[in-house]
């Protein structure tokens, strides 16, 4: 598997859009000497396309150290709502606080458009031109199959950041996304939002019949790149953004068939950074390839040797990890102080006293030697080599069962299968788990384990507002866990509605936003 990417910025470097000021912000420009003609003569050719584009999700960009593609937008969007706090670095609480979403000149509002729009033109090249390459016919259904996937992906993770919540839309009325489906470099209205969505499914629709009629499917260990249950997970997550309960309820079975969930030895012990059975999607990052201190666990592993880690861990919020049962082993993930050792940490949750040697003894090979030591820091995510790299899932089974739980909360009576979907999910890590909730008791649990399991997987913030529930941090002294500069409340109507504003480079460029 190490060497899947020595040719895969064949397609990427050729395509890429090169994103600068006023008319040159949309140009494809080559980068290299090899054309279209080269790289669509074969379906053979054509896969380097894919493997390019797979290798997208994990490149620094726009020469800023953290920018690294899919990982960034786990970590600096989704991560920071209501239940993770990068420990005592208030430097960047402006963005943690979420602060620069109307902020149109902004690199931190720029980036996610600039990134996924780049996925989007590199798939529009594909889709456009594999018809012509020679090859088997099912061979380019899958090829064009998977660049259907990653444009359905992209559309829909730009829609939880650029787009209002469905439910504050109008029915979709309102303001969407730029829909570029071919590779016109043209300025372009937006669209609705219910025209987004429809997109989005278009896309999906076309490419689970394209996998289908294809036969193929991706090689065992090649989880880096799109199949069928990829589209089918991409289907579920964009339906319960649109609060489309049946079609969520309806997908997320299909999206994790032959994807069980993990055991409770791989969630506990590198189930995070090491692909297995449960991912459906992840990025794959080699040892020879790495981005070093740009990478995402350079930013989210207990164990990295980067600066950022060690003197800035993740840690989940104390009034989160209270409601985790005490029977239930995820709770080992995180370090819990006990009250003494608690009353012994600074301000800011730090101890260099009995949590810290406590923690050096018991979770020492998930610490860097020079880590600082916070109360509630998080030994879930562990690179693989360092300073700080390795795989992570992009969509996995947990996901799937919560999403269908959730849509099945939302049909209402089907409480039964609501509660088998959670005794599912946590069976491996809470063998004593039982549910017997109903109705809006029962939604809560699900919303529950969902910040629960899938805590620090980029989740926390979107939830939060398809959810429209507002962030309510708590300052230790007010008996939460967060460093007073992130004991924030964030409104469910603030920062407009929470929606991230078109960036000025777009609309310096596009005439059509005038």
């Amino acid at each position: 598997m190490k060497k899947i990417f020595k040719a895969s910025f064949l397609l990427a470097a050729f395509v890429a859009l090169t994103v600068a000021c006023s008319k040159d912000y949309m140009e494809t420009s080559p980068e290299s000497s090899t054309s279209p003609a080269t790289i669509f003569e074969t379906t053979e050719n054509a896969v380097l396309a894919i493997n390019g584009m797979c290798k997208m999700m994990t490149t620094q960009y726009l020469s800023t150290q953290g920018l690294n593609g899919e990982g960034t937008i786990k970590t600096w969007y989704g991560n920071f709502g209501n239940d993770l706090q990068r420990c005592n670095q208030t430097g960047w609480a402006a963005l943690w606080n979420h602060t620069y979403n109307e902020n149109v000149s902004s690199i931190y509002l720029y980036y996610p458009w600039y990134y996924y729009y780049k996925i989007i033109g590199n798939a529009n090249q594909v889709i456009e031109n594999i018809e012509e390459a020679e090859g088997p016919t099912n061979e380019k259904q899958f090829i064009k199959a998977q660049a259907l996937t990653f444009r359905a992906h992209a559309f829909t993770m730009l829609t939880q950041l650029y787009c209002y919540r469905w439910q504050d839309s109008g029915n979709g009325s309102s303001e969407g996304l730029i829909l570029r489906t071919d590779t016109s470099i043209d300025g372009m209205p937006l669209s609705t939002l219910s025209e987004t969505f429809a997109q989005i499914y278009s896309d999906l629709d076309e490419a689970i019949s394209l996998y289908q009629q294809s036969g193929l499917d991706r090689a065992a260990d090649e989880f880096y790149k799109p199949n069928i249950n990829v589209a089918y997970a991409i289907y579920t997550r964009a339906a319960l953004v649109k609060e489309d309960w049946a079609t969520a309820a309806k997908m997320a079975p299909l999206a994790r068939q032959g994807h069980p969930l993990m055991t409770q030895k791989q969630y506990m012990d590198g189930g995070f950074s090491d692909a297995n059975d449960e991912w459906i999607w992840g990025v794959y990052e080699a040892e020879d390839q790495t981005i070093y201190y740009y990478s995402f666990f350079a930013y989210q592993a207990c164990n990295a040797s980067s600066s950022m880690q060690r003197t800035y861990p993740l840690a989940i919020s104390k009034e989160l990890y209270d409601q985790i049962p005490a029977t239930d082993v995820r709770r080992k993930m995180w370090l819990e102080p006990t009250a003494a050792e608690w009353a012994e940490c600074d301000a800011a949750g730090r101890s260099t006293k009995t949590l810290y040697t406590r923690a050096f003894k018991e979770y020492g090979s998930k610490l860097y030697s020079t880590s600082l030591v916070y109360g509630y820091m998080q030994f879930k995510f562990l690179a693989t080599f360092m300073p700080g790299g390795g795989s992570f899932n992009i969509y996995r089974s947990a996901e799937m069962y919560l999403a269908e739980a959730e849509a099945k909360c939302h049909l209402g009576g089907q409480d039964a299968s609501v509660q088998q979907l959670l005794k599912e999910l946590n069976k491996n890590l809470d063998p004593s788990y039982d549910c017997t909730k109903t109705g809006a008791d029962l939604l809560k649990e699900v919303k529950l384990y969902r910040r629960v399991d899938l805590w620090g997987e980029g989740f926390d913030w979107y939830d939060y507002k398809r959810w429209n529930e507002p962030i309510i941090r708590k300052s230790i002294k007010n008996g939460g866990s967060f460093h007073n500069t992130f004991a924030v409340t964030i409104n469910v109507g603030d920062g407009n509605k929470w929606t991230w504003k078109i960036p000025k480079r777009e609309t310096d460029y596009n005439d059509q936003l005038k």
